[in-house]
């Protein structure tokens, strides 16, 4: 999963908008990738206590040792140099040649073409690098200028796109288009018929334009049932485990046009995307409450850095899925979860889904019993460093909050004959320990309701679980059936190589280098399971995932 040699890393921004939002944004050096922030947190005695985020540029110059060449121009240095370090940081200026500010008559932005000097620029830092390929990270707009590269650029001209991409990031891109809750479908009409400053790039017919390679473009338009979201799979394509998509909940803090953005889109959103949107299926994502843009943003935030750094850099995935969860026979019942993933040493939660952010996991049984071996729920996953350890020897450790909630409707109605608000039929924490090479290997687990005193001073003892997987790198644990709760899981280790090989082995590597560790809980009962967001908000209008009742498995 990691190369020891760090390799190039290109930053995308996103949508500038017209003429003077373009001038704005070619007016910073690294379009947006320098932003910072600040926040207060409550500490003793409620005085506040601020914290700041430098802003994820300084921090992968600081904390990977990535360099910065721009030395007046990004050109001029490529040109003058034959070689330039792989572990280098870069910005795709492609809003440049748009803009007023230069003199001269400006170009027509267009996303396409956007996309093919990103490849002009992919292949001159591959060639000056001698790197095998390099991360893309792209916030908003700039995710699908990076996939247009991927799904039409690179397909057109006969190359594979899991040959010169190694991973790729993204903050907030509307992999799904951009809808609005308000107007009935007529603002979308509006936007794709006239392109007001060049807005239609979020409608299906352009993306549909975008992200189809001609060899299986319809100029009739998109085919019934084309979802945007989805990205190609098989020989060529970028294998989706090196796709990783943040996803943002907090809509109240984007405040572009004096917060009319995010009163069209909804509160399912983060101001501007909304979160169904917001990921690529099969893809690794989290959801962090940060807002589109602005000073409460995705890309400006140590959510949002912490799950690059680890994604980019980590040894090790973490996933939890709740498996063969039973729910009591009651048709009237709604399910769902709620999750929060922390990582022991960082100041922020790196992955949290709960119903006050629209976002509750649904614990929605199978319409009908296909066989499958696996019914499992992801819940969340994240991905872990060794080496960020704050103590060596000791494992690595994270934890994962589960609530269960249930809501009872009858016809669709808020029944409140029984209800508790915000109050949970199950909660607890599972503490994880993943061991590493001088920690020793294994997986350990406990329920903080079991847990004695403070989980800081918690300490593993004994073996790890057991190994029901004969995988090499993949640990299954044995599941401990218990009436009243959710019982631990299973898990899988590291692999070598920079990225995970299509059909390769993930076995250690030994040096921590390399690899990925999935984890997933598992839930032999629930006696209940969560309740949504506001139960008299609508449902999530997003029209290929609508939530459904649940229809209760009988125990």
């Amino acid at each position: 999963m990691d190369d020891p040699r760090r390799l190039p890393l290109v930053y995308v921004r996103g949508f500038a908008g017209g003429t003077s939002g373009i001038d704005k944004a070619v007016g910073d050096p690294f379009y947006g990738f320098n932003e910072g922030s600040t926040h207060v947190r409550v500490g003793a005695h409620n005085q506040p206590l601020f914290h700041q985020f430098e802003s994820p540029l300084l921090r992968l110059i600081r904390e990977e040792g990535y360099e910065l060449l721009v030395r007046g121009s990004q050109e001029t240095y490529l040109a003058e140099h034959a070689q330039v370090p792989a572990n280098s940081l870069w910005v795709h200026r492609f809003y440049d040649r748009s803009s007023s500010t230069w003199g001269g008559r400006p170009e027509e932005y267009r996303l396409e073409s956007a996309a093919a000097d990103l490849l002009d620029l992919v292949d001159r830092l591959r060639e000056k690098t001698g790197a095998p390929a390099v991360h893309l990270v792209a916030h908003s707009m700039g995710g699908l200028i990076c996939r247009c590269l991927l799904q039409k650029v690179l397909p057109d001209r006969g190359r594979d796109a899991a040959e010169c991409i190694g991973k790729f990031f993204t903050y907030g891109t509307p992999h799904g288009g951009i809808a609005f809750d308000l107007g009935g479908g007529w603002l979308e009409r509006v936007r794709d018929a006239v392109g007001i400053q060049g807005a239609d790039i979020f409608g299906p017919r352009r993306m549909y334009e975008y992200l189809t390679p001609q060899a299986e473009f319809d100029p009739g338009g998109p085919p019934e049932g084309w979802d945007a979201r989805q990205m190609p799979e098989g020989p060529g394509a970028l294998p989706l485990e090196r796709v990783f998509c943040l996803v943002g909940t907090d809509p109240a803090d984007y405040d572009v046009a004096f917060g009319l953005s995010s009163a069209a889109v909804g509160p399912h959103s983060d101001g501007l995307v909304q979160i169904e949107r917001a990921y690529v299926p099969k893809a690794h994502r989290a959801y962090v409450h940060r807002s589109h843009s602005g000073r409460y943003g995705m890309v400006n935030s140590e959510e949002g850095y912490q799950n690059l750094r680890r994604f980019l850099f980590g040894d090790t995935r973490i996933e939890a899925s709740l498996v063969g969860h039973r729910l009591p026979d009651d048709d009237d019942l709604v399910w769902q979860a709620e999750t929060r993933l922390s990582v022991r040493g960082l100041p922020v939660v790196m992955h949290e889904r709960l119903a006050a952010h629209w976002c509750p996991v649904q614990l929605d049984p199978p319409v009908a019993d296909t066989g499958a071996d696996d019914d499992s729920v992801p819940l969340a996953a994240t991905f872990l460093n060794s080496r960020l350890r704050q103590t060596t020897g000791e494992p690595m450790r994270f934890v994962l909050m589960l609530r269960l909630l249930s809501l009872r409707e009858r016809r669709g109605i808020l029944s409140l004959g029984d209800h508790i608000e915000r109050t949970a039929d199950f909660s607890d924490t599972l503490v994880i320990d993943v061991g590493t090479p001088d920690a020793g290997s294994g997986i350990w687990a406990a329920w903080n309701s079991e847990i004695e005193g403070a989980i800081r001073d918690h300490r593993v003892a004994g073996a790890p679980r057991s190994d029901e997987d004969p995988t090499p790198g993949r640990w299954v644990p044995p599941t401990s059936r218990s009436p009243r709760a959710p019982s631990p899981w299973s898990a899988t280790e590291p692999g070598s190589g920079w990225w995970p090989r299509p059909g390769a082995e993930r076995v250690p590597s030994g040096g921590g280098a390399g690899g990925d560790t999935a984890i997933r809980t598992r839930n032999s009962y629930a006696r209940g399971a969560p309740r949504p967001r506001n139960p008299y908000a609508p449902r999530n209008p997003y029209p290929r995932n609508p939530p459904r009742l649940l229809r209760p498995r009988p125990q």
